[in-house]
């Protein structure tokens, strides 16, 4: 039985990973100390701060917020 076909924000994980040489825990610990920004905030941080690219930083921030109730 083949496993099912990763869809949504989790699709960019991988690459995320392999880019940027750190595994999404530790991105969603960065944006777990700003809980209160905005989408956009927490968008603008990654790329500024840490050298993300628009789509994988949105990845990451969509992804987080989702888990989180945000």
């Amino acid at each position: 039985m083949a496993a099912e076909k990763v869809k949504g924000p989790a699709s960019y994980f991988p690459s995320i990973e392999k880019k940027y040489g750190k595994p999404i825990s530790h991105w969603t610990s960065l944006l777990g100390k700003m809980k209160s920004a905005r989408h956009s905030e927490m968008v603008a941080t990654s790329k500024n701060d840490h050298g993300m690219g628009h789509g994988h930083a949105n990845a990451i921030v969509a992804q987080f917020r989702s888990e989180n109730g945000l």
